[in-house]
């Protein structure tokens, strides 16, 4: 199917563009006979958006009330470990089958615009599957932490790492001397290099910044988890100046809902404008993470996109005015104006999300509908009904 945008608003104008086989086949095109035509009528088009960082299993469970602030991730681990053996109901999420706790961290991003997500753990083989809701980052290296995995299976995750794929780690997440080391210690051991990505960074302070930039590596900011556990988060501005930070959500156990939350808190607190923003979940994030078929509205690109509407700034975004999520050219959520002229399928479910109305393809209702976990504020009919 080929679709055409037309009167949609990108780079500070309106403009067109064409889909076809699920890239973007030309901008300021005309329509061509036979595309399905949507007018957009001034609705904002963008790229998908791109989670760099994402636990995807771990989003089924409840939000871990601290009960004050930590030094070290360490600590919030021990504290969490502990919490499996006094919290019943605790309990019964982390034993909620994995596929199930995977396919509810696809939805939770599949809600808010994202397309893409860099999962940090193994690329559980449900996450490749033609129908999981987004996109999963597959050629990557990870290794947890320093002090999860210790230096011999860092390094050795490391080398395993095709240079041209990112190496991806949790490293200086903490406040203490600890957390600190953590980079001079990666450093000694060789894994600071071009594809090395370090996630959380808050114990960084300017010289390792300037070091890191140096190296050629870059950090993936995840604010909401930050503050929550340590009252403090990464000071990025030099960073995101030199095009070497994207932004993550951690999972829902310490992090925000969702992207879109996420990036309400890096403009409070980064104080960043909305170019600055955009390119912290779109080409910023698919340069780090080595994604060169995403991220940007160019011809030959992936056509992943996400609809806004008229004049709606990320920072002022969310889940209930996501107009259209297409991924790979193929719409999967949003208003029905704009799905059911984007797609030639009839399988759509009629849901509500945070109490408006939107269509869900039915492939991936009928999934929700036959687990035990449930989205808050993603309302499914109690019989799919599906909309043509």
């Amino acid at each position: 199917m080929s679709i055409a945008f037309i009167n949609a608003q990108f780079g500070g104008r309106l403009g067109s563009l064409r889909v076809r086989d699920g890239l973007i086949a030309a901008i300021d095109a005309d329509p061509e006979p036979g595309d399905a035509v949507l007018d957009l009528r001034g609705d904002r088009l963008l790229p998908g958006l791109i989670n760099s960082h994402d636990h995807l299993q771990l989003n089924n469970l409840p939000e871990h009330e601290t009960p004050g602030l930590y030094r070290h991730v360490r600590d919030w681990i021990a504290e969490i470990d502990a919490r499996r053996r006094t919290d019943p109901q605790f309990e019964a999420g982390i034993c909620v089958a994995r596929d199930e706790r995977l396919l509810f961290g696809g939805i939770k991003n599949l809600l808010s615009g994202v397309t893409t997500v860099a999962h940090h753990d193994p690329l559980y083989p449900f996450l490749t599957r033609p129908g999981y809701p987004i996109s999963v980052l597959r050629n990557y290296g990870w290794s947890h932490s320093l002090y999860i995995d210790g230096d011999q299976s860092v390094v050795g995750s490391y080398r395993a790492t095709p240079s041209d794929w990112p190496w991806i780690v949790h490293a200086a997440e903490g406040r203490n001397e600890e957390a600190a080391d953590e980079f001079e210690r990666l450093d000694a051991l060789g894994c600071l290099k071009p594809n090395s990505v370090l996630v959380h960074g808050i114990a960084l302070d300017q010289r390792q910044r300037a070091r890191l930039k140096a190296c050629g590596s870059a950090l993936i900011w995840c604010p909401s988890s930050n503050m929550r556990l340590f009252g403090r988060t990464a000071e990025v501005t030099d960073l995101v100046s030199a095009a070497r930070v994207a932004l993550g959500t951690d999972s829902r156990l310490s992090g925000a809902r969702d992207l879109l939350d996420e990036l309400q808190l890096a403009a409070r607190l980064g104080g960043f404008d909305d170019g600055c923003l955009e390119g912290l979940v779109t080409h910023v994030s698919a340069a780090l993470l080595r994604l060169a078929d995403r991220g940007a509205l160019r011809p030959g690109l992936r056509a992943d996109l996400l609809v806004l509407p008229a004049e709606t700034r990320l920072r002022d975004a969310c889940r209930s005015k996501v107009r259209l999520v297409m991924i790979g050219g193929i719409a999967r959520y949003g208003d029905a104006e704009c799905v059911l002229r984007a797609s030639t399928d009839t399988g759509w479910t009629r849901v509500l999300v945070d109490g408006a109305p939107k269509l869900l393809h039915a492939d991936l209702s009928d999934l929700l509908a036959s687990t035990s976990t449930r989205e808050p504020g993603l309302e499914l009919p109690r019989v799919t009904g599906r909309a043509a």
